[in-house]
């Protein structure tokens, strides 16, 4: 009898490490097509860590650095209206990779 409760329970950890390893793959790419999310500047608005002013978006609450468009394509992030000084909407449309968003598309919503 104690056996068998040994052996249930080796079977029932191995299928949540499964799962949890299947979830982080999952995690690890998504597609990301015509989303309406958050962008600005990732440290002074959505208060990541990071070196200096740099591009993110906010998708669900989550937020990712942008990889392929630069802070500054969009005008001066410094400016009134600037990434670093306001949150702005925008379309995108890309990939997000290893917790970054790899960028195909961003489109600025007027406000």
């Amino acid at each position: 009898m104690k056996n068998l409760a040994i052996i249930i329970l080796f079977i029932a950890n191995a299928f949540t490490a499964k799962a949890q390893t299947i979830s982080k793959k999952s995690l690890a790419k998504q597609e990301v097509n015509k989303q309406v999310v958050d962008i600005a500047c990732g440290e002074c608005q959505f208060k990541m860590k990071g070196k200096s002013c740099d591009l993110a978006i906010r998708i669900d609450g989550k937020a990712y650095f942008v990889d392929g468009k630069n802070i500054d394509d969009f005008g001066d992030a410094h400016g009134e209206h600037g990434f670093c000084n306001a949150i702005s909407k925008a379309e995108v449309s890309g990939k997000i990779i290893n917790g970054r968003f790899k960028a195909n598309n961003i489109k600025l919503l007027s406000k």
